[in-house]
């Protein structure tokens, strides 16, 4: 019996056994499950700043977690041995939700603030999100998100509660641009705009030569970001070769600074990156 998948603006429809266009969502016996939940890919303890989170907790070090999976195809994923991957493709650690939590506080002393969720797309496993966030809200400690913003509303709902902080791709401004990448804007715009309402919330658009590097379009994305709240940071990260696009040039240092100034002149927050 075939089940459609409605974590994410795709909706695979998923045959028994089959496994969505993420690779982490499967139809089993007719309901949709994780397949990575609790799998565990990369386990780090990163400065804050890394993830990245400019206002949000500066100094601190927060034990970052990464599974495999992403329901996007961006050609120059920095990520890809673990995003573009399945299930029987790699080596992991299960690690419960208290069990993740449990190292968190263990990691205190060094300064960790909680977890947070990242390297891959953490939310085609929203399932394990949720769970952990609970645990290790439940210890007094807090909870980050890296994510695309690329789900639908029930799943940013439904972890939503359990988030202390964001950092979402806002990955150009333009229709054609995302459907390049396999994802939509609308629904990101929608993502982030509920999101900002809820918790602390920084956006990185990485800047790649000849796709969304015009002035005009990272003014039109600044201005939809400060009519959202001019006062959310906008991180304007710098491109380099990876995966797909080795044969791509790295964007130019001053093309990166001339747009965030471009930027700044809508938001009060603007960052550069990888510069």
């Amino acid at each position: 019996m075939s089940t459609t998948c409605r974590v994410c603006m795709h909706h695979c429809r998923l045959e028994e056994g089959k496994t969505g266009r993420c690779r982490a969502r499967k139809n089993v016996e007719g309901k949709i499950e994780s397949v990575n939940y609790g799998m565990c890919t990369a386990l780090a303890l990163d400065p804050v700043e890394k993830k990245p989170l400019q206002r949000f907790c500066p100094g601190k070090m927060v034990l970052s977690v990464g599974s495999f999976g992403c329901n996007l195809s961006c050609p120059f994923c920095q990520n890809h041995e673990i995003s573009m991957c399945g299930e029987k493709a790699l080596r992991c650690e299960y690690f419960s939700p208290k069990e993740l939590a449990q190292q968190a506080e263990k990691l205190k002393a060094r300064g960790n603030l909680g977890v947070a969720f990242t390297y891959n797309e953490p939310l085609v496993g929203y399932e394990y999100v949720r769970d952990t966030a609970r645990e290790v809200r439940r210890r007094g400690m807090k909870t980050i998100l890296v994510t695309n913003g690329a789900f639908t509303e029930e799943t940013e709902e439904a972890v939503l509660p359990y988030i202390d902080a964001m950092n979402i791709d806002l990955k150009g401004f333009t229709e054609a641009y995302y459907k390049k990448l396999g994802g939509d804007l609308e629904t990101v715009k929608a993502f982030i705009a509920k999101a900002a309402g809820v918790c602390h919330v920084e956006l990185t658009t990485l800047v790649v030569p000849g796709e969304n590097d015009s002035a005009g379009e990272i003014q039109e994305l600044a201005e939809w970001v400060a009519s959202v709240d001019y006062e959310i940071p906008l991180h304007v990260t710098r491109f380099f070769p990876r995966w797909r696009m080795t044969d791509q040039k790295a964007t130019e240092v001053e093309a990166v600074y001339r747009l965030a100034g471009e930027a700044g002149k809508y938001l009060k927050y603007v960052y550069t990156g990888n510069c």
